[in-house]
């Protein structure tokens, strides 16, 4: 079975929390099932992480925590070996369902390193971008349709994101099969470009020689992303 999941967060620091959960599941191409859920984990919510979402505080005073949604439960019956979790940003998703007590025992597959080994050209890697980029829209209404989704697609909804995780697997589909997504999933991706920052777009190999400094500023961060971090030594290991 493949789980396609999205979560939405109070925000980015490591005692942040999940706030709403969206999943689909298909077996093979046959559409099973959809769930979407707010959960309420004691944690406020910022107003910075509302106006990404659009969730407040006031929406998941009365919702149930995570272990006790129905998203969750039903995660935690599908997690088998025998079945595929398909997320994007795998990274982030797994550190927040392992806060909320749930490792994941089946393959795993992001969408988002996927992009980034098989696609060069692209530099952006969010959902929104993608689904314009690969002209992913042009599908919605049968997805939509074949998912029972009415509503015009929101960006950061967890349904709707989900949704397009699904597009997405499908467009990567076509070219790679399921073992080698599962394989580049966790390998680690050579990039050229700076992918955010100040020298976002520019070549890594041209800033090595006009601000050495700044990549020894990033290599010491904490929470580098690990491709950038895997580029960065690569370069200046030469």
């Amino acid at each position: 079975m493949l789980i396609f999941l999205d979560i939405e967060t109070t925000g980015f620091e490591s005692d942040d929390k999940i706030c709403s959960l969206g999943l689909l599941c298909f077996e093979e191409d046959e559409f099973l099932k959809s769930d979407y859920t707010l959960v309420n984990e004691a944690k406020k919510i910022p107003a910075k992480a509302s106006a990404l979402h659009n969730i407040t505080n006031e929406m998941i005073a009365k919702a149930k925590p995570l272990r006790e949604s129905s998203v969750y439960k039903t995660l935690f019956e599908l997690n088998k070996e025998t079945n595929t979790l398909v997320v994007h940003d795998a990274s982030f998703v797994l550190a927040f369902l392992s806060a909320g007590g749930l490792s994941w025992n089946g393959t795993i597959i992001d969408t988002k390193k996927l992009v980034k080994h098989t696609i060069q050209e692209c530099e952006i890697f969010t959902l929104e971008f993608l689904r314009y980029e690969l002209k992913l829209y042009r599908q919605e209404n049968q997805y939509k349709a074949l998912c029972g989704i009415k509503d015009a697609l929101i960006a950061h909804h967890a349904l709707h994101d989900a949704l397009l995780i699904k597009m997405l697997y499908d467009y990567l589909h076509q070219e790679i099969d399921l073992d080698t997504m599962a394989r580049l999933s966790f390998e680690n991706v050579l990039l050229e470009k700076f992918p955010f920052g100040k020298y976002q777009g520019r070549y890594i190999e041209e800033i090595l020689q006009e601000d050495f400094a700044y990549l020894k500023w990033l290599l010491a961060l904490e929470d580098l992303d690990s491709d950038l971090r895997y580029s960065l030594t690569y370069y200046l290991e030469g």
